[in-house]
């Protein structure tokens, strides 16, 4: 059981599709950045964001990376999540790592939503494929074979080998 005063939570969009890791035991590790916004604005009324990196882990009982399996590229989350230190030595040196551990993962949109805006970006990334095909110079055609048995300055007899 967790300590309920060493969790919080934070509302974001991913940075980018969740990349999951495989550990030796089948459990596996997931690592996501979210963009979350601060709470205020600045003078322009621009909202800053920050890219924080959040960590999960499945456990090997779980089909595929659980939850996780469902979010992409700008979706809209609510992480539950609790702080961890991790303490090790590195080249002699003593290093402190944060880590934001999630333990909850809410969906705050609708599949249709978050289905359209993956259909959107497949479409954009088939399209800027075929454009870079397009642009691509064209591939050279072999050459056919040229017939040289009889047509070139060396004898039958002179070849290693009988010509067919």
């Amino acid at each position: 059981m967790s300590n309920p005063n060493s969790t919080a939570s934070a509302i974001g969009r991913l940075a980018n599709d969740p990349k999951v890791f495989e550990n030796k035991d089948g459990s596996k590790k997931v690592m996501l950045t979210v963009f979350v916004d601060r709470g205020y604005t600045d003078r322009q009324g621009n909202r800053i964001s920050d890219a924080l990196p959040f960590e999960a882990f499945v456990r090997a009982e779980t089909p595929g990376a659980g939850p996780f399996a469902h979010v992409h590229k700008g979706d809209l989350v609510s992480l539950s999540y609790e702080p961890r230190l991790n303490r090790y030595s590195k080249n002699g040196a003593e290093v402190f790592e944060v880590k934001l551990e999630i333990q909850n993962i809410s969906f705050l949109e609708s599949r249709a939503t978050t289905q359209a805006r993956l259909a959107e970006r497949v479409t954009k990334a088939e399209a800027r494929n075929q454009s870079l095909q397009a642009q691509a110079p064209a591939p050279v055609a072999a050459a056919a074979p040229v017939a040289v048995a009889h047509a070139s300055a060396v004898q039958d007899e002179q070849l290693p080998f009988q010509p067919a």
